[in-house]
Formats: C-alpha cells, structure tokens, sequence
C-alpha cells in the first residue's frame, strides 16, 4: 500500500493545487510592446508555437535524498508529446537554485507564463517542504532549447506563514502588459509578484495582497487560478481557501486593475475545495468553476461542481449549474468518498467554440479494484456547464493504456491543452498511484467529437529517466 502523507487534506490540496486557470488554458490575454513580444501561449517554453506539459513527482530520489522531488516537462508537437522530447528537472540540475534536499518536494506546485517577455513561457515551481516546511519557489528560464536556468523568487515575510509556495499562479493583474506571479502559503497573504522580471534582478516589484483566509496548519490559499471574470482586458484573481470569520469553505475572487486586485466576491461551497477558470459559455467572460471534493454529505456523497459565470460585474454568485455523478447523463453514481472534483482543467476539446471541465475522481472504485480512479468530461455550451454529452474514462476504457487496479489513482492531476496544434484540447492525467506507487501520465487526444482514445499514450518514470521507487509522478500538473 501506498505510504501514508503527513496529512491527508494538505497532500491533496497539494496535489491538486495546480488545476488549469485561463491563461493556460488559452492565449497569453496581455498586449506587449512590439519590442518586447511575449509568448502566445503560456505554456510553450520552447517557443515553437505548441504547448508543452510539466508534471511533477515530487517524492523523487534525488542524489540520494529522499522525497526531494523532480519536474518532467514533455515538449508538444504536431504528433502530441512524446517520452523522448523532454527535460527533466531538479533542484540538483545545473542553474536552479537551491540543493535536493530531503523532504523538499520541489514540484508540489506549479504554474508559468512569459514573466520575462523574451517570447519564452517560463515555469514556476513550488516546493512546499523547502528548510522545514517553510516552502521556496523558483523561476526555471524557457528558450529556444527549453527551459534552463532558473531564479528563486524570496520570500518577503517568512515568519508570516510555511509553506510559502503552496498555490502559484501567473496573470496580468494590473493590466499593464506584463505578467505577474501571485504566491499562496499557508498564511491570510498572497504575495502579487509584479511583472518586469528580469534574469538578473527577478520580479519589478512585490505587494502583499491581504485577505481574510483562515490560517490554520494547512489552511491559507490552498490553490489560486487566474482569469478574466468581467471581461476587462484584466486578469482577476480566484482563491480557494476558508473564510476567517465563518470558517466557511469556499472561493474568492479578487478582480484586478490598475491600482490593485479589490475583493469581488466569496462563494460559499463547502469542504475540500478547489476551482478552475475558463468560458464555459462563450460569451467573452471566463467562469469559475468550483469543486467540493471532499464534502461527504455536505452537498453530495462523493463530491459536486459548480459554475459560476463571469460578466460584466464579476462572477455571478448564485450558481449557473451544480453536477454530481448523480445528475443525469453523467457516468458513474454519487458514492461517499469518491472526492469527485479532486482535480479540474477547463478548455474548448471539441472546438466548439465553449470551454469543457475535466473532472478527477482520484477514489473511484472500478469493479474490484479501490481507489483506481476516473476522469469525467463535461460540456461548455450557450448556456453554460452541462451533463450532455458527459463522458468518463478510467484505465479499464478501450483504447487507454493499462488496467484499473488498486490505489492507482487516474486523476490524480487533470490537464486540457492542445498539445498537437490542432485547435483542439487535448486530455492530460496523472495517476500518482501507478505500479505502487512510482505514477504515471497519460495523453488522450481531444476531436470534434470530444476526447478520444485513439493514438493515447502513457509514460512512467522510467520511459521519462527518473528513477524507481516512490516517486508520485503525475500527483501534480501545470495549471
């Protein structure tokens, strides 16, 4: 059996902590100086006009430490991402700061975009175990060759919370072209990173932006996401976290602009929560999309969605749809501790012109085998999130490699990117838990009708260069 986490609610909000926001999703939403032209997608750190997948397994061995953890980032093309086409990174690898230590976890979260606007998507890692759980983030460098050299990103107030790097996100938040990084921790600040970094001298400034989360042992900004919910040119910001006053679970969205990121709203959900940003219904607005993944009778046995949809105000606070596995046209059934929505990823599969969700169900059952675990697709439309349409995949479906068997954990960490160029969303899992439990990822092609089987693939560490034992790749994906 797997080894137990320190905690189990902090590992999965670890775990999960890195859920696709918009500007992952899509296009960089920012206008630069025509001097300064920076990449098109947020996520192509090679610059070769396809987006790229980062994974983590942060309990990697490395020189012999154990749990000092390892980033994997597979290069997109007009085939798809492949096992050869990689770069492999860890705290050990020449030009990243910092030295592999035990219990580090470098690549608990993370997140990118072009911070420094040289055409290069660069990548930001957390690693949460950092100098005793007081947490680190780095800057890892993309270019022409792919990502290289790095910067660490310092902490400005440690003695205010651990585990500084715990949620990261990267978006425009004050609309003046250039992208910054916003860093959670277990703390009630979010500290904005304002854009202009440079190689050299990193970030142009910093600011903390203060809230009222509940700050607790694991509590805090447990996961962050960027996109723009009003449809001002501006990135804004959403949080999961528990509210300080009530101790209410739930999601807050800051809206940016040019003097700062100002509360909007708190959505109340409910335990174990986490959301994900896109246009659901194409209306120009992204949307949030929120999970309570671990209620267990709160909402759902098992665990529930719900959209909210942007305007021009900010997010719509009464819920646009609320879907379990008990709503009709979705696979499955509504069963306790399934933790459906333990993950989320929104982007437009079919080319529809609407964003779709992909659904992690990390303990779902298949047949015999507990814990195996299943991805189910939801549909954008006019209207909004929708069960037509559903579909659900889990490694006993035709055509996905391998066989559903205990403790594997398919869904682990969910990502939809087009990673072949084909204008279509292509299905990314990790199953952290696979061959017990070393993990592995896998790839499904998005089409007109959806995700498909066809050409899937999967990788496990060694097909990747990492080594064998415990190492939990695919627990977490770019977001």
């Amino acid at each position: 059996m797997p080894r137990p986490h320190r905690n189990r609610l902090h590992a999965l909000a670890l775990a999960t902590a890195t859920v696709a926001a918009t500007l992952t999703a899509t296009p960089l939403l920012t206008a630069a100086p025509a001097a300064a032209a920076p990449a098109k997608y947020a996520d192509d750190f090679n610059g070769d006009g396809y987006r790229d997948l980062a994974t983590a397994a942060p309990y990697t061995p490395v020189g012999g430490k154990t749990d000092a953890g390892a980033v994997v980032v597979n290069y997109g093309s007009a085939n798809g991402i492949s096992a050869a086409r990689r770069t492999v990174i860890t705290q050990n690898t020449a030009g990243i700061p910092g030295t592999a230590e035990q219990d580090d976890e470098f690549g608990q979260s993370l997140a990118s975009g072009d911070l420094n606007r040289d055409g290069y998507a660069d990548l930001v890692v957390g690693s949460t175990g950092e100098n005793a759980d007081a947490g680190a983030v780095v800057i890892v460098w993309g270019g022409k060759s792919g990502l290289s050299g790095g910067q660490a990103v310092p902490d400005p107030d440690p003695s205010a919370h651990n585990e500084y790097g715990m949620s990261l996100t990267v978006g425009d938040f004050s609309g003046d072209g250039k992208a910054d990084l916003a860093v959670g921790s277990t703390g009630s600040d979010i500290w904005i990173h304002k854009g202009g970094f440079l190689k050299a001298s990193g970030a142009a400034s910093r600011y903390r932006l203060a809230t009222d989360l509940y700050t607790g042992a694991i509590y805090g900004s447990q996961h962050l996401a960027a996109g723009d919910v009003n449809g001002d040119g501006t990135a804004d910001l959403v949080v999961s976290g528990t509210q300080a006053e009530t101790y209410d679970n739930g999601t807050f969205v800051y809206l940016g602009s040019a003097s700062g990121l100002t509360r909007q709203t708190f959505l109340k959900n409910g335990a174990y929560e986490l959301a994900a940003v896109g246009d659901l219904n194409g209306d120009g607005y992204a949307d949030v999309v929120a999970s309570t993944y671990g209620d267990e009778g709160v909402t759902s046995l098992g665990g529930s969605i719900k959209a909210y949809l942007g305007s021009a105000d900010g997010v719509r606070t009464q819920p646009q749809t609320t879907i379990t596995q008990d709503t009709p046209g979705v696979p499955g059934a509504d069963e306790e501790s399934d933790w459906f929505g333990n993950a989320l990823s929104i982007a437009d599969i079919n080319r529809d012109g609407y964003a779709d969700v992909a659904v992690g169900t990390i303990h779902e059952d298949i047949g015999s085998a507990d814990i195996a675990g299943s991805v189910t697709v939801l549909r954008g439309s006019a209207t909004g999130l929708t069960a037509t349409g559903a579909q659900s995949f889990t490694q006993n479906t035709t055509g996905v490699p391998g066989t559903a068997e205990t403790a594997d954990r398919f869904g682990a960490s969910v990502r939809l990117s087009d990673l072949n160029g084909d204008g279509r969303a292509d299905l990314s899992v990790g199953a952290d838990g696979e061959n017990h439990p070393a993990g592995a990822i896998y790839s499904l092609r998005g089409s007109a009708s959806g995700v498909t089987t066809t050409k899937a693939v999967s990788f496990g560490p060694a097909s990747l260069g990492l080594p064998s034992g415990y190492l939990r790749l695919g627990q977490v994906m770019l977001g």
